[in-house]
């Protein structure tokens, strides 16, 4: 039975998402605000983690820092009236997996749960010992990092060290947007590309003098330029 921890101020929402995620055979924890998420955090590591953005104490952003620094490997999920691309872009550069919209179909979110757990336990099965190289960075799949020359290391969340996996099994190949999505975030997939599309950005941005090796394809995905 999956642990999923959420946070949401609206207590008539919470109660609902709370009663809703009991009935499809969850265990569930709802918080009220960031605070109490990171105490209940603290208590007990979830499978899965749900926040909303604007709540009283800590920020949904603020917890989703936290939480990335102690566990880079948690799915994390925001559940959010606030996805302006500012927003989505804040709120994946701090290491959430994906955005859901408020308002929501209760079916969408829990595809979107169940593929997120999925993946996540996919990732943790087959996360080893081996580095590979993207460029000159050196990746290294058990402590979800990128090391460059440049110091500080650049940690990963599961979903940028699928993409970096993808990328260096297919050197040269270009890869769909929609092939990209079914692999690291699963074929139940319910989100559009942009969320694909803003975890490309950050990956360029952890590989320091090698972002350019991963390019756009205009109108079809990326591709790892093989380095000569």
């Amino acid at each position: 039975m999956a642990y999923i921890l959420f946070a949401e101020d609206d207590s008539i929402l919470r109660t609902s998402l709370e009663t809703a995620f009991t009935s499809e055979g969850y265990e569930v924890y709802g918080c009220k605000d960031g605070n109490e998420t990171m105490e209940v955090f603290a208590r007990r590591r979830p499978d899965l983690l749900i926040l909303d953005v604007m709540m009283p104490g800590k920020s949904g952003f603020d917890v989703c820092a936290e939480v990335r620094r102690a566990d880079p490997s948690i799915p994390i999920l925001f559940l959010t009236a606030k996805t302006s691309e500012t927003d989505v872009v804040l709120g994946l550069g701090l290491g959430a997996d994906d955005f859901i919209s408020k308002p929501f179909r209760i079916r969408e979110l829990f595809a979107r749960v169940s593929a997120a757990l999925r993946r996540g336990r996919l990732a943790a099965s087959t996360v080893n010992a081996d580095t590979f190289m993207i460029g000159s960075a050196r990746i290294d799949a058990r402590r979800f990092l990128v090391v460059t020359d440049e110091p500080p290391d650049q940690p990963l969340t599961i979903r940028e060290l699928g993409l970096l996996k993808e990328f260096a099994e297919h050197p040269g190949e270009v890869l769909s947007r929609d092939a990209l999505l079914d692999k690291v975030w699963g074929v139940n997939y319910a989100g559009g590309t942009r969320t694909l599309d803003q975890h490309i950005v950050q990956v360029r941005r952890k590989l320091g003098k090698s972002d350019d090796l991963i390019e756009t394809v205009r109108g079809v995905g990326y591709r790892l330029r093989v380095a000569k």
